[in-house]
Parts: structure tokens; C-alpha cells; sequence
């Protein structure tokens, strides 16, 4: 699992939290940093992103860079910013997975199975059958 945030003391703290759960962890301060790890050859099936980052690129960029590097890259979204997470239209987009800022380890755990599992999902179904 990829985690990018740009705050160290946040990153430190959620790097605790995941790895307390049982995940193993990379860690970027920002999108640049984090494009370097996707283009290593790490094992990295979750990008777990802050929205809003300093830098010439933002959570939602680096998402979409992120999976064109790696197709079916699963991404969880957090931001301590909610109203810069959501759409004009006041909800969240189709099919995107955010976890508020703060948030409890339980809430973090859930969201984190949530994301995963919605892989698994989204790889069986591109498997053929029999």
C-alpha cells in the first residue's frame, strides 16, 4: 500500500495505524514522490492519497497518473477538506472511495478492506470464465 500525504507527522501517525492493521507500507510526501515509487517495481495494490497536496499535482492527478501506470490500481481518498472531495454538485463521484479526516483506526480499517475488496471485485469480473 502506497500513502501519500505531505503533512510527516499525519503521515507517520497513519503509516502507524496501517501497519498496526497488518499491511505493509511505502510512503511519498507528494505526487512526484509517489510516481517514482509506482514506477519502481514495489508491490503496491492500494494508493491511499490525501486530496488536497501541495505541488504541482493533487490527489485526483496523481490518481489518474497513478492508474495509468498500473491498471486497477485501487485509491482511497481522504481529506481533512470535505467540500474539496466532493463534486459541483454536492456528492461524492461514482464509484470513488474517501475516508474523512480524522478519522478513528476502525473507520481507516473498514475503508481499507472496503478498497481492497472492490479490487478483488473489479479483477474477477476481468478474468474469463471456464
Amino acid at each position: 500500500m502506497l500513502v501519500v500525504e505531505d503533512d510527516r507527522l499525519v503521515r507517520s501517525y497513519v503509516l502507524t495505524q496501517i501497519e498496526s492493521l497488518g499491511y505493509t507500507t511505502l510512503s511519498a510526501n507528494n505526487g512526484s514522490e509517489a510516481l517514482a515509487v509506482l514506477d519502481s517495481s514495489a508491490p503496491i495494490d492500494l494508493l491511499f492519497t490525501d486530496v488536497i497536496m501541495p505541488g504541482a499535482m493533487n490527489g485526483r492527478e496523481l490518481a489518474t497518473e497513478a492508474q495509468k501506470r498500473r491498471p486497477g490500481l485501487r485509491v482511497l481518498f481522504t481529506s481533512g477538506y470535505t467540500e474539496n472531495a466532493i463534486d459541483q454538485d454536492g456528492k461524492l463521484e461514482q464509484g470513488i472511495l474517501f475516508l474523512g479526516k480524522p478519522y478513528s483506526r476502525a473507520q481507516l480499517a473498514r475503508m481499507l478492506q472496503v478498497a481492497l475488496r472492490e479490487g478483488e471485485r473489479q479483477l474477477a469480473r476481468q478474468e474469463p470464465v471456464g
